[in-house]
């Protein structure tokens, strides 16, 4: 016979439902947004202390107060060279209306701004290069990655060379770069320009490997009941591939997708420091030359900048993954 529920184990049930339900939201709550403020706080304070401890030739070594400063006093920069630049052109047009008006027949010209570039423009510049170096690199390596790893032949001819190039260093490779697109890319109306090149296939360079083996590695990995199936089928090549291959192999190929957008970052702001090509890089290395009593604030806010943006473009292909991915229940981090 089904015991009979009174109202009173009913509101127990209940309160006890509730407490339960808090209690798990307030763990979401402490692993989400309380141990990672607890981690900020720490570093904050661990910076601040050594921060007051380091005298350097430009002064005391900045603190997050002072970088906090200097965040403001650059976005106060930007703002004044947007307002110079909607001058420029407002100018620009009132004398070519003006030209207009007294000459029917002149054609009007725009010529583009050229004031010097402030560090939000830089992120930008450092941004359009990384990715489509990443891109780039992306296209070339993903069909080279899944050819080796259907054939172990392919393989074993191109595993030395993987080997042979994987570890050098952007540094080896910059000057080579240069000196090639210089010789190249020739040309009395270029669409880009020589230091937009020189870092963007830089960066191709150095990101191709980490994609091209770990998309080997998934597609050589592939379980036996899966190629057992397209055997079966009788699945023609391409087929096999899109319909077995890729699915297969996805959480391997974003695994080096997502090293190969990290070390394409890296790589880019050590070229354009190296190479003076504009973006972050070169930002830095001015505040370095510069030497002023602000550099080693402005220095900072590029750091972290950096490693923000780093960290952005991480989560941004995971996000990726994770709408691409088959398998929704799997854990990604």
């Amino acid at each position: 016979m089904k015991p009979v529920q009174t109202s009173a184990s009913i509101g127990s049930e209940t309160r006890s439902a509730g407490m339960a339900l808090m209690g798990g939201l307030a763990t979401r709550v402490m692993w989400g947004l309380g141990l990672p403020l607890l981690g900020l706080s720490a570093f904050l304070l661990v910076w601040s202390l050594a921060a007051s401890h380091i005298n350097t030739s430009l002064g005391k070594f900045p603190g997050p107060v002072a970088v906090a400063q200097q965040v403001q006093n650059m976005y106060q920069e930007y703002e004044r060279a947007q307002q110079k630049k909607a001058a420029f052109y407002q100018r620009q047009e009132a004398r070519n209306a003006a030209r207009v008006a007294s000459d029917p027949s002149y054609k009007p010209r725009v010529v583009p701004y050229t004031g010097q570039p402030t560090f939000v423009s830089q992120i930008g510049t450092s941004l359009f290069t990384v990715l489509s170096g990443f891109l780039l690199a992306s296209l070339i390596a993903i069909p080279i990655g899944i050819a080796i790893g259907l054939s172990a032949g392919l393989y074993a001819a191109f595993n030395p060379l993987i080997q042979l190039f994987r570890p050098v260093s952007p540094l080896a490779w910059l000057p080579l770069v240069t000196i090639v697109v210089s010789a190249v890319y020739v040309s009395s109306d270029p669409m880009f320009s020589k230091s937009y090149l020189v870092s963007m296939i830089t960066v191709m360079l150095c990101a191709l490997w980490p994609t091209i083996i770990n998309t080997a590695v998934g597609v050589a990995s592939i379980s036996r009941d899966l190629q057992n199936v397209s055997r079966v089928l009788r699945l023609g090549w391409w087929t096999h591939v899109r319909k077995i291959v890729l699915p297969a192999s996805l959480p391997m190929m974003f695994t080096g997708l997502r090293l190969s957008l990290s070390i394409a970052w890296m790589v880019l702001i050590a070229a354009e420091m190296l190479a003076q090509n504009p973006g972050l890089g070169k930002f830095v290395w001015d505040e370095f030359q510069n030497g002023s009593s602000q550099s080693l604030s402005r220095i900072m806010v590029a750091v972290i900048v950096i490693g923000l943006i780093g960290y952005m473009l991480d989560q941004v292909m995971l996000l990726l993954q994770r709408l691409i991915s088959w398998d929704k229940k799997a854990v990604l981090r």
